[in-house]
């Protein structure tokens, strides 16, 4: 069932939480995820590996608890996905967030830079407008020529595919949407123009603000008890498929994801990325924006800007 050379092992970092557990039982569960091994690692108790352990895919599944055995959760790792860190809770900032979270991905990547430091690293922690910033910069302080890291905002499509559908009457699955920019608020820019159906302005604007503020839906409706996790784990897993994909040569669609490029004077921004040899990434730009959405972008930009200054900043300043 699998070919050879394709097969990878992949270290989920914060296996334990909310968005690790879901996520970890879909890579184990597919068995198209072509994993050889999946190593899950957090600084709780990791006995939840032995459970998943017992469904009959191939992948073997091994658990890793606290730092000192971080080092081996990633010797030789292909993928890391890294959703660590503390969930958003009501009345809390991503300024809050941002004081934890930066901290533990900064040690998570160091930790990547020194064990696998051509895996390729996809950060999900909050906010991502700043923790991939901290995240490259800190691999590339630490010796890594051309950091592979890519922000998983893939989130913000399934969402705006899910509300177009409910708008419209529509199955999910038949919809396409590009969203880009960013993924916090109004970094978020929903290109509905790129959707298969039409929308009037006062459905335009309604569909952007919920698609922007999505998270605060689930927020609230879990009451205090944390943020989206199946969900992120359904597209957590969805991005990793798009983009395996895409490194095996098996398909030819671009992943959408928030990466360092040039194409926008931020440094930093989600689109269509194309995955070339050696890890290098080319931001494939939105095209035919309708003036709304050159508004939206100009927008986001701007806050953008600031999200991302904040991760360089705190990188540099926290340099190992």
């Amino acid at each position: 069932m699998y070919s050879t050379g394709k097969l990878r092992k992949v270290a989920v970092l914060g296996a334990a939480g909310g968005i690790g557990q879901p996520l970890s039982l879909l890579l184990k569960s597919d068995a198209k995820s072509r994993i050889s091994d999946l190593a899950l690692y957090d600084i709780a108790n990791m006995g939840m590996a032995a459970d998943l352990a017992h469904i009959p895919t191939a992948s073997r599944v091994k658990g890793f608890s606290g730092e000192g055995e971080l080092p081996h959760a990633l010797d030789k790792a292909d993928v890391v996905i890294i959703p660590a860190g503390v969930p958003r809770k009501p009345g809390m900032t991503r300024d809050d967030l941002f004081n934890i979270n930066a901290s533990i991905v900064r040690n998570l990547v160091a930790a990547c830079a020194k064990y696998c430091p051509s895996a390729h690293v996809l950060i999900i922690s909050n906010p991502v407008n700043s923790t991939v910033p901290i995240a490259y910069e800190t691999m590339k302080s630490l010796g890594v020529a051309q950091p592979n890291v890519f922000g998983v905002t893939t989130l913000d499509i399934i969402r705006a595919r899910t509300f177009i559908a409910e708008m419209k009457g529509l199955n999910p699955t038949d919809v396409t949407v590009k969203v880009v920019g960013g993924h916090s608020g109004p970094t978020i820019v929903p290109i509905l123009s790129t959707a298969s159906v039409k929308f009037t302005e006062e459905e335009s604007k309604s569909l952007v603000q919920r698609i922007q503020y999505g998270g605060d839906e689930v927020v609230k409706a879990k009451a205090g008890a944390g943020s989206a996790t199946l969900s992120m784990a359904f597209a957590a897993k969805e991005f990793y498929d798009s983009f395996v994909a895409v490194i095996d040569g098996v398909s030819s669609v671009n992943p959408v994801a928030f990466v360092k490029t040039d194409a926008f004077e931020t440094g930093y921004f989600a689109s269509e990325v194309k995955l070339g040899p050696n890890g290098s990434v080319k931001s494939i730009l939105p095209e035919n924006l309708s003036p709304y959405e050159k508004e939206l972008l100009k927008t986001a930009l701007a806050d953008l800007a600031k999200d991302i200054r904040k991760g360089e900043e705190f990188a540099r300043s926290h340099a190992h």
